[in-house]
């Protein structure tokens, strides 16, 4: 055999091997690709995001891309996708993910050592609405459609007093996260809204006189709180590594940090279970978001 077709077989054995090692899900290369939902400052959310993955990276050597969807069903579709492979789903997001896609719950989102939390509905406090039957005629905002303490159980809550939202108000409107359905109260341009039951803590910091100017009328019944979840396909091992890093972030004092200020996380938790009464609520509302 000649010398060049000698140093051409050694020149591909030697380059596959790294080509296949440079391709390998969770290497530099092609990072595992992580999707948070917008459910507050997106900015604040992409950078906690950023820095969770870092934190991933190095605990678990492995690299994450990090990115925030535009709305809730983006991060569904694009895990249905295979473009996501990490998603940050708000709890009936979740449903509608494991539904549609198979998606898999890794784990829950605990807040103040608790798994569930509410939803609330509030207006201004110098409206005069005292209570939910107040709000006939009134605008009212909602989150977005797969939010669900900010759509799905504030709904379910209004029907259950007798109160159809398609009827019952002037107008009602989906602004996108939970500081916006805040603001659009504390700012006049709604006289009622719907978010999570730390929502006004949440832009307190910029509006300290929230808590003056927004008042709770109603909560909604207690809700699993949100999930980090993954596509079905995600290999066995990456998944454990993920849960495990995880865990081990949320226990550190720099990574419970960040995790209170990207989504009010004070740690995490293993439980499907908890989100079969947002299963019922859904198809008691037949609600399917996933084609919207």
């Amino acid at each position: 055999m000649s010398i060049r077709p000698l140093l051409l077989q050694i020149v591909l054995l030697l380059w596959f091997p790294l080509a296949s090692e440079a391709q390998t899900l969770g290497s530099a290369e092609n990072p595992l690709r992580m999707m948070f939902v917008p459910s507050g400052d997106a900015q604040v959310i992409l950078k906690g995001g950023q820095e969770i993955g870092q934190l991933l990276q190095n605990v678990t050597g492995l690299h994450f891309k990090t990115s925030v969807a535009t709305s809730y069903a983006a991060v569904i579709e694009a895990m249905g996708a295979g473009k996501v492979d990490i998603g940050w789903l708000a709890t009936f997001s979740y449903v509608l993910a494991h539904d549609k896609y198979g998606v898999e719950l890794l784990l829950v989102v605990q807040r103040f050592g608790s798994p569930f939390y509410r939803g609330q509905i509030m207006v201004r406090t110098d409206s005069g609405i005292q209570d939910l039957a107040g709000l006939k005629g009134k605008r009212f905002a909602f989150v977005d459609p797969a939010s669900t303490s900010g759509h799905l159980y504030p709904k379910t809550l209004l029907l259950s007093q007798g109160f159809d939202p398609e009827k019952f108000f002037k107008k009602n409107v989906f602004v996108g996260s939970h500081n916006a359905v805040v603001l659009s109260i504390y700012k006049g341009e709604v006289d009622g809204g719907a978010a999570y039951d730390g929502s006004r803590s949440a832009v307190a910091k910029t509006f300290p006189d929230v808590f003056d100017k927004v008042k709770v009328i109603a909560y909604t019944k207690e809700i699993p709180n949100d999930t980090v979840s993954v596509r079905k396909e995600l290999a066995e091992d990456l998944k454990i590594k993920i849960r495990e890093g995880l865990k081990n972030i949320s226990h550190s004092p720099k990574g419970s940090k960040i995790l209170k200020k990207l989504y009010g996380i004070s740690g995490f938790t293993d439980l499907d279970g908890l989100f079969d009464p947002v299963r019922e609520a859904g198809r008691l509302l037949n609600l399917n978001l996933g084609d919207k």
